[in-house]
């Protein structure tokens, strides 16, 4: 068996036409004997995690399964393997660096708030 790492694309809409489109991005390990059992397999996994629901303003959301937009092998796994990188680019650098700095701190918060 093999293990890969697939990209599953969600479209998130609320029936308020006036907002941004949403998609929601998930990194899912999947394992199968080969690339294309590990794609019908991300797919399968798409299309029944798909969900409408009512959300506390009495809009129904949906969830949608748009599709898989990449599907990667993983040869090896070992300790610091790099599973996936996006290049973010933005016109505030310090803002950014500053938006990380705070993700790190609440993530050492969550780890003291569990000990």
């Amino acid at each position: 068996m093999n293990w890969y790492i697939a990209k599953v694309i969600f479209k998130i809409s609320n029936g308020n036409s006036g907002a941004k489109s949403q998609f929601d991005e998930h990194l899912r390990l999947i394992q199968a004997r080969s690339f294309e059992e590990a794609l019908l397999k991300a797919r399968v996994l798409g299309l029944t995690e798909e969900d409408h629901f009512i959300n506390s303003n009495d809009q129904t959301v949906d969830w949608e399964f748009v599709n898989v937009s990449e599907l990667l092998p993983l040869h090896e796994i070992t300790d610091g393997l790099e599973l996936y990188s996006r290049v973010h680019e933005t016109e505030e650098a310090h803002d950014y660096v500053r938006y990380v700095h705070q993700k790190a701190a609440s993530l050492q918060a969550e780890q003291t708030l569990a000990v």
